[in-house]
């Protein structure tokens, strides 16, 4: 059997989570890994990550040089959230002729925020006959491509309601930063005005990329933020979180077509929640014909499902048409 070659970009928790994903799987082979941060540099893989054994790859910092070496057929991507940063990095596997996975929220529909951006990446991919795709569990499968496979059902709709409640417990410290999680009340919401705490990455994203599968046209998209005050004491590894203090972000949006509310997302994230006795789940409600209540209890674990999709979308992706993708242009995901 042909194997893959794989190259992976982020060493971080994600990043060492899809290397070792990707390890254990007989159709992928690791030939490449990239690190933004040059302390690890030359370092076997599981040394520099703390794996049982070494892996046989060495970390590096020039992406250009280990793409034109190594001609992976595709690369894992998992540095950052934004499309803006994310181009350049795209850019240079494009340049190298290889094909593209990123974990970077707003790609999963960034057509949104950096319509500019994404012409260019789509222009360029189809030029070198190659695809780039946006994927995790949210945005990518959880708010908007299981709501629209759900609308498959479907007769008729007349809203869309979708909650998902997770943990952020497990998370590390610039994502307790992002979520103001161990700030107080009043530096949360200087941190909602200067762009420091942001809540979820991806909202308007999921809107836009459900209302284009069902061909709704959305006048405008309105979010809001609101801090969750924590009346117990909480504590991760990486934060610790006093009665009275934020314990997470309560992040809602809502897609208007004709003046009215068609998508209505909810995305209530804080550090332990059972201590307040708060259920984790996902939860997707289509008010139409017939009407749908789907519920998952607990939530899909953040981490390990956006690992998961990164991986096992690398046959889909190879195969696809070439441009820039969407989760909702290729076939249904499953298990690699």
């Amino acid at each position: 059997m042909n194997k893959s070659k794989v190259a992976v970009w982020g060493t971080g928790a994600m990043g060492r989570g899809i290397i070792e994903l990707v390890q254990s799987k007989n159709s992928l082979q690791l030939v490449g890994v990239v690190a933004r941060r040059s302390d690890k540099e030359g370092m076997d893989v599981g040394e520099a990550l703390g794996f049982k054994e070494k892996v046989g790859v060495k970390v590096e910092t020039k992406a250009g040089e280990m793409l034109k070496r190594e001609k992976p057929d595709i690369l894992l991507h998992s540095t950052c959230s934004k499309t803006s940063e994310a181009f350049p990095e795209i850019m240079t596997a494009l340049e190298e002729g290889v094909n593209v996975i990123t974990i970077a929220e707003e790609m999963a529909f960034p057509w949104y925020k950096e319509p500019e951006l994404s012409v260019k990446l789509d222009n360029y991919a189809r030029e070198k006959g190659l695809r780039i795709l946006g994927t995790g569990v949210n945005p990518g499968y959880i708010l908007d491509l299981l709501i629209i496979t759900l609308t498959g059902a479907s007769h008729s709709i007349k809203s869309i309601h979708a909650k998902r409640v997770n943990d952020l417990s497990p998370f590390g410290p610039s994502v307790m930063k992002t979520q103001g999680v161990g700030t107080t009340i009043d530096e949360f919401n200087r941190g909602m005005k200067d762009g420091t705490v942001v809540g979820h990455f991806g909202f308007p994203e999921s809107i836009s990329m459900i209302s284009k599968a069902l061909g709704w046209k959305i006048d405008h998209i309105e979010q809001e933020r609101e801090p969750i005050i924590s009346s117990v004491y909480r504590e991760t590894p990486y934060v610790k979180v006093q009665p009275g203090m934020v314990a997470g972000c309560k992040h809602i949006s809502r897609g208007y077509v004709g003046g009215e509310v068609k998508i209505y997302l909810e995305h209530p994230q804080q550090i332990h929640p059972h201590l307040e006795g708060v259920e984790t789940g996902d939860y997707i409600q289509i008010e139409g014909v017939p009407p749908v209540n789907f519920v998952n209890k607990p939530e899909f674990p953040g981490g390990l499902a956006t690992i998961a999709l990164a991986v096992n979308m690398v046959p889909l992706v190879l195969k696809a048409p070439v441009g820039l993708l969407t989760m909702a242009d290729l076939p249904v995901p499953r298990l690699l």
